[in-house]
């Protein structure tokens, strides 16, 4: 028990640095329902999970290929630019219109967000180094850095998933034009943040 809330109070740490998916997660909530949210939620725990597996059992290590990490790179960055610029043109609009692209089922919630997330190489390079590191620091063995993972991965459903009742809360006296500032902001930050992370990959390329 006292691993898996080590675990927990580590993932919940780590949440605090909110990124881009969470943004998107949010923009879910807000233009569709608390449903569509949480099929965020549910998306990005399955996917933080599999990596969480894939990095205790040292599959990370094979991102550690300067190839595969470049083409992991690429296509991340360009879902991320591609996913970015659906939305803003979603505005172009009008808030229904952004609302219909990207909330439309709970399948294309769970979807879009599933991919956001999968796409991103530095989530496995990531929990390889944190699961590396409490291994010295704890001593923990394969068994104890799973019961570990649980804790970590299910900080993310936690905190996420509070996240999301919160802005189904106030979802109905959220105004429109700030619904639509937060979609242009979240449409920028996934473009801006796969572009420069494609510039990149090709400055290092050369």
């Amino acid at each position: 028990m006292k691993i898996f809330k080590n675990g927990l109070v580590t993932g919940l740490i780590l949440q605090l640095a909110v990124g881009p998916v969470f943004f998107f997660i949010i923009n879910l909530t807000l233009h569709g329902n608390i449903f569509n949210g949480m099929a965020g939620v549910l998306a990005v725990t399955i996917v933080d999970y599999f990596y969480i597996t894939l990095a205790i059992f040292g599959v990370g290590k094979l991102l550690e290929n300067k190839k595969v990490k470049e083409i992991f790179g690429i296509v991340s960055s360009i879902i991320l630019v591609v996913f970015g610029l659906i939305i803003i043109k979603g505005l172009m609009g009008g808030i229904s219109s952004a609302t219909s692209t990207i909330s439309i089922t709970l399948i294309s919630s769970f979807a879009s967000v599933f991919l956001l997330t999968i796409f991103s190489p530095m989530t496995i390079v990531f929990f390889t180094s944190l699961f590396a590191a409490k291994a010295l620091e704890y001593n923990y063995q394969k068994k104890e850095l799973l019961i570990f993972g649980l804790g970590t991965g299910f900080a993310t459903f936690l905190f996420m998933g509070v996240s999301v009742m919160l802005f189904s809360l106030v979802r109905g006296s959220v105004p429109i034009l700030l619904i639509q500032i937060l979609n242009l902001i979240v449409g920028f930050l996934l473009t801006g943040y796969g572009g420069v992370r494609f510039i990149k990959i090709l400055r290092n390329k050369s």
